[in-house]
């Protein structure tokens, strides 16, 4: 018999798989998106010793403030380029991308184009 699951059930069994193959280090940290239905974020964690580097988000004043929504294209693009000027600013270039189990589409493609474009190298 054939059971359903739910979108978020087979996003964190996706996310899963995605997290048994990137770990980031101090050198090389791991870029983690995540996005809800109203905000996205980011994080740079160094998962060697545990510790989020540098955050940036559609909920800091700076991005709020300057778009009407803070879920679409426009607003993930800005993230991205938020993210990677605090990551160059504290000297990290090179990263790995962890899309937390969404598809490559839409605003976690617009985020991590608008990073690769600001100087960060994934």
């Amino acid at each position: 018999m054939f059971i359903k699951r739910s979108r978020n059930k087979m996003r964190t069994i996706r996310h899963s798989r995605l997290r048994s193959k990137v770990v980031g280090t101090t050198m090389c940290p791991r870029m983690a998106v995540y996005k809800s239905l109203k905000n996205i974020s980011v994080q740079f964690i160094d998962d060697m010793a545990g510790n989020t580097l540098v955050s940036a988000s559609s909920l800091e004043r700076s991005v709020r403030d300057s778009l009407s929504s803070r879920s679409n294209v426009d607003a993930a693009k800005t993230v991205g380029k938020l993210a990677a000027e605090k990551a160059l600013a504290k000297g990290i270039t090179k990263v790995v991308f962890d899309r937390g189990g969404h598809k490559y589409h839409g605003c976690v493609k617009a985020l991590a184009e608008s990073a690769r474009e600001n100087g960060l190298q994934f």
